[in-house]
């Protein structure tokens, strides 16, 4: 039998926001091709936040442009409750992006959002959703996050957005939500906030998820996790490779910085990743270099100088031996937009 035990009512002092008079609302809008996982972890907290209060503290809709259905980036298709509506007071609106943000994002789209935004509703945004917001000119001088694989072109595009590489990010009456699973970690602050810290507990432990996250958190696993090693002088160098992209550090000052030799660093390179120093921090410039040509307009030129490279000409090379394709036919075959 499901558990519709209310919860203890929230502490005044800590939560003052009280109960509303109707359910609050959250609209939905799903682009074409939008990230199942983001869309279904910021739904199911409101859900259970019902089902355990035993009464309808959340409401929601889902809208699109057409209002017919939508097609997720898994293949499958959704029905929507509606059009491009007219938000009540109070609405929470949460753009869910996913693959090729911009060729999904349309001018009535952005209309809406800026329309909506003038109205007084809340906006979100879940997984590459930030993008459209941002488009919108609705992050400006704001903070906010996206997907790690965005981040570089959302930087490079959006200059006047404080980008926050954490799970989420709460600024005012904006929430942006990286993707994944990190918009359950954004509901359930909004549903603690709203009802009680108890009421977020009870729902986590529902959805099994054992280790809230903060907006403090970060996006990525640590760097001894991500390269299966869990050597300290290693973990170093290879952060100092990921900070340093338009401006590569040579070998011997990684070494040096690291208290070590040359030789040593490559033997330890070697040992843990199975290519050298100088092969490893290029395929770090090579992805940056990917993610740019994908995501933003920028020029190849601008692209390889921003990635430590010297010429046009030796940023194709090396790009071409790494993924079979020079930069201008990758970008002519897969579109500017990530």
């Amino acid at each position: 039998m499901p558990d519709l035990t209310p919860a203890v009512p929230p502490d005044p002092a800590a939560f003052p926001r009280p109960v509303p008079d109707r359910p609050q609302r959250y609209l939905f809008l799903l682009l074409d091709r939008f990230t199942m996982i983001s869309f279904a972890a910021a739904i199911e907290p409101l859900r259970l936040a019902n089902r355990l209060s035993g009464r309808a503290l959340y409401d929601w809709r889902l809208l699109g442009e057409g209002g017919a259905s939508a097609t997720c980036s898994n293949g499958a298709r959704l029905a929507l409750d509606g059009d491009l509506l007219e938000t009540q007071r109070g609405d929470t609106i949460l753009v869910c992006g996913g693959v090729d943000v911009a060729r999904a994002t349309s001018r009535p789209v952005l209309g809406w959002l800026r329309r909506e935004a003038r109205r007084g509703a809340r906006m979100g945004a879940l997984c590459t959703g930030a993008w459209v917001l941002a488009e919108a000119g609705l992050l400006d001088g704001r903070r906010a996050t996206i997907h790690w694989e965005n981040q570089d072109g959302f930087a490079e595009e959006f200059p006047d957005v404080t980008l926050i590489r954490t799970v989420f990010v709460e600024d005012g009456s904006r929430l942006t939500a990286a993707g994944g699973t990190a918009a359950i970690d954004m509901m359930l602050r909004q549903i603690a906030r709203d009802h009680g810290n108890e009421l977020a507990s009870r729902v986590a432990d529902q959805m099994i998820h054992t280790s809230i996250r903060s907006e403090d958190d970060q996006q990525r696993l640590s760097i001894p996790i991500r390269i299966g090693a869990r050597h300290p002088r290693l973990a170093q160098v290879v952060a100092r490779m990921e900070a340093n992209i338009e401006d590569p550090v040579s070998p011997a000052r990684l070494a040096s910085e690291a208290g070590m030799s040359p030789r040593q660093l490559e033997r330890l390179f070697a040992r843990y990743l199975g290519r050298s120093p100088k092969r490893y921090y290029m395929e770090i410039r090579l992805e940056r270099a990917r993610n740019l040509l994908m995501q933003t307009e920028m020029s190849v030129i601008e692209i390889a100088l921003a990635c430590g490279f010297a010429s046009a000409a030796h940023f194709s090379k090396c790009y071409r031996t790494s993924y079979g394709s020079t930069p201008y036919r990758h970008r002519g075959g897969n579109g500017a937009a990530g």
